[in-house]
């Protein structure tokens, strides 16, 4: 009788499945990198890994290739704040998106809105805030390690925190469900942890809100209580990030310690010049601006620019001028997912050269973001990769039109 052990039969299974790793040559008629347009250049991928990147390129006997005539291949794109969670405001308001949709209709929603972003060429994207639907995201996300579905890898942060009855939905007669999670003082150590608990990728604070005594924004926590949550986050590795809008949010915010800050409407040289020196990056998100103005009547081919995006504008100039490091985010679910592209070319209408908007998607999202699988088309990094008709570089609108997607290996679109 022949006898075959249990580790004869894994070691020729592994061995099947080495000889079969697929692989695909992507012909493109050009790269950008992440950095730098490389023309002519091919792409080895083998299984779901960037086997090789260069301009002459053997690959195993048999291997297919994927001819894109006339397209640029980029790295996935990276959209760095996002709400899967929620959907425009104009079709429905944020109270009763957090009110009266139930937690299964907004999940259902979500899935919807990570295949639109997948098929815009975002591969990967950060969620900063469910938004009163708890720990959905996190949930979401396990669902598509468990290959329930295929949709960009989330980051996510959860519930975010903000100071007690500083946050909305509010009102003057009942205690409402929260569109976040109350915390203040020291028990913002125990509210850290239990989010970390929960599967948090990066924690999020409100360091301001419109609570001021005529619904100004104004700063909420102390620069004392917003160190406590950097210091209990990083002690299990995680980045802080700081909604702010106000001067005086975005200098606690930044003193404290946090990674990013989200928004940072009052942003001025003082502000910008102290959030390179410690580190920290801005998040603009210009789409939300405009979209939510757009939402009240404002018409931006016929209308005068508001003084909210003047003002806008000038602290996205003063920022670049600072060289302070800038995400591209755009705030994605206040306006519609699958426009993400928006973003990227306000960024460039707002002063940015359409390089910067580039490198900011990719390789600098993914630097900011500690991300170091992505963001390049490197030898061993994941093959998260898209491409678009034309060059980019030329043409910055030629990512709304994207022609081919690929996620970790595996060809999405078409």
């Amino acid at each position: 009788m022949l006898r075959i052990s249990f580790f004869t039969i894994l070691i020729v299974t592994c061995s099947c499945f080495h000889a079969f790793t697929q692989h695909l040559l992507l012909q493109p008629d050009r790269i950008f990198d992440g950095e730098e347009i490389q023309e002519g250049w091919l792409v080895l991928i083998e299984g779901s890994k960037i086997k090789a990147v260069g301009p002459k390129l053997l690959a195993p006997a048999g291997t297919p290739i994927k001819v894109l005539k006339g397209m640029t291949l980029l790295p996935g794109l990276i959209e760095g704040h996002s709400h899967i969670l929620l959907h425009p405001y104009n079709e429905t308001t944020w109270n009763d998106q957090v009110l009266f949709e139930s937690e299964a209709e907004r999940v259902i929603r979500a899935h919807q809105h990570l295949k639109a972003s997948l098929n815009a060429g975002f591969t990967t994207l950060r969620d900063l805030g469910t938004e009163g639907a708890r720990f959905a995201d996190v949930g979401i996300k396990e669902a598509m390690h468990k290959n329930i579905f295929v949709g960009p890898d989330l980051i996510c942060a959860g519930k975010a925190i903000v100071a007690t009855s500083s946050y909305a939905v509010k009102s003057a007669a009942f205690k409402l469900p929260q569109g976040a999670e109350e915390a203040d003082g020291p028990n913002l150590i125990r509210i850290v942890r239990d989010q970390i608990g929960h599967g948090a990728d990066v924690i999020k604070i409100y360091a301001d809100y419109y609570w001021g005594p005529f619904g100004q924004a104004m700063p909420t926590f102390t620069e004392d209580e917003i160190r406590l949550v950097v210091q209990t986050a990083a002690s299990s590795g995680r980045m802080v990030v700081a909604h702010a809008t106000t001067k005086e949010g975005m200098m606690r915010s930044t003193r404290a310690g946090v990674k990013t800050i989200e928004h940072g409407d009052e942003g001025d040289r003082e502000v910008f010049d102290l959030m390179k020196r410690n580190g920290v990056a801005l998040c603009p998100t210009l789409t939300a601006s405009e979209a939510v103005l757009s939402y009240r009547g404002w018409n931006k081919s016929t209308d005068t620019i508001p003084e909210r995006l003047r003002l806008k504008r000038l602290s996205f100039t003063q920022a670049l001028q600072s060289g302070v490091g800038i995400i591209m985010g755009g705030d994605v679910g206040v306006f519609k997912h699958g426009d993400n592209v928006r973003e990227l070319l306000l960024m460039q209408e707002y002063g940015m050269t359409a390089k910067q908007v580039l490198m900011c998607a990719t390789s600098g999202n993914a630097d900011i973001l500690e991300l170091k699988d992505k963001g390049r088309i490197k030898m061993g990094r994941t093959a998260d990769l898209i491409a678009c008709s034309g060059n980019p570089l030329v043409r910055l609108e030629a990512l709304k039109d994207i022609k081919f997607v690929m996620k970790s290996g595996q060809v999405i679109v078409p």
